[in-house]
């Protein structure tokens, strides 16, 4: 794969998924039969958590899932994707301040609490309340606010990542969804707060799991608050504690994962950290495992402007080309 100043990277929520992104396809197009036929056939508690999550976040902007539930009522699969485009739209109300985000909610968690009784192996409906706890957060809700289950811990949904970890111990999306309600806790939560989860919830994991590159996400969220971009010498990325993070993502979950079926997300952390790391080696690995594939977090947080997408694909073009080249 070239390293030249003509490579464009690709961005595309499928990633290295090609049956995901014939799904996706369809899904734009207003045809709900390929996703059915796709998540009838998927097996294994991470790929469904992951397809459903992309498929939804497609699926949020139109009725698609509706027709599907009118044709296929009894549909399991359909229920479960009922219940995650619900999740998705009330997130995305909470997000831009709309007025009918506490309807929203409601609807949506009711259509977990259905979704968790119909299918009670299923951790998704857990995990979508885990995402809706987010909308809470001054922690009104009893079943938000209990006892953590280790010191340096705050009180939180714990007994909603229970229940999701009961179904599907250390799923990647369930702890990704403590971590945003730990940033949004009390208005901003402090991220020393997320980094220690981070930790907590990486030391009981096994080899190859994806949540040894946990920690590696609220290291970019504290550079973000810090507006570390703004500073004339980023000595952020080679401290010993960001150092090691990175040398742990590599070490425990890169060298053992199935980088063709890996989160991109955590692929571009990874490759991000370990180039800021210094150690352009280890990054080139990973860009080549990323092949054509980015994500424009967290390589956006080192740019004037987050929201603007050519200024990170430009940072990350950059830091491939240094890392391959190496």
């Amino acid at each position: 794969m070239s390293d030249g100043h003509g490579f464009r990277p690709v961005y595309h929520p499928a990633g290295h998924d090609n049956d995901l992104r014939v799904a996706l396809q369809d899904l734009r197009t207003g045809r709900w039969l390929s996703m059915a036929r796709l998540l009838d056939d998927t097996s294994g508690w991470s790929s469904w958590t992951q397809r459903t999550q992309v498929l939804a976040a497609v699926a949020a902007g139109s009725d698609v899932v509706r027709a599907w539930r009118a044709e296929e009522p009894r549909s399991v699969a359909g229920l479960v994707m009922h219940t995650r485009v619900a999740v998705e739209r009330a997130v995305r109300a909470h997000r831009s301040g709309h007025p009918r985000t506490p309807e929203l909610r409601h609807e949506a968690q009711a259509a977990c609490h259905t979704a968790a009784a119909v299918a009670p192996a299923d951790p998704v409906p857990w995990i979508c309340l885990l995402a809706l706890a987010v909308l809470d957060a001054t922690q009104e809700q009893e079943e938000h606010r209990q006892a953590p289950p280790a010191p340096m811990l705050p009180p939180g949904p714990w007994g909603l990542l229970a229940e999701a970890a009961r179904r599907d111990p250390h799923n990647r999306e369930a702890h990704h969804r403590m971590l945003q309600f730990l940033y949004a806790r009390r208005g901003t939560g402090p991220v020393s707060e997320a980094l220690n989860y981070a930790y907590w919830a990486a030391d009981s994991a096994p080899v190859s799991s994806a949540l040894h590159a946990l920690p590696l996400y609220p290291r970019v969220e504290r550079y973000r608050r810090e507006r570390g971009h703004e500073k004339a010498l980023d000595l952020y990325w080679v401290a010993e504690d960001a150092t090691r993070d990175a040398a742990r993502a590599l070490d425990s979950w890169f060298l053992f994962c199935a980088t063709d079926e890996a989160s991109l997300l955590d692929l571009n952390h990874l490759a991000h950290a370990l180039w800021g790391a210094l150690r352009f080696d280890d990054a080139a690995r990973v860009f080549e495992a990323l092949g054509p594939y980015y994500t424009p977090l967290p390589w956006a947080h080192r740019t004037k402007d987050p929201d603007d997408p050519a200024p990170a694909e430009e940072v990350f073009r950059s830091a491939r080309a240094r890392c391959l080249g190496s």
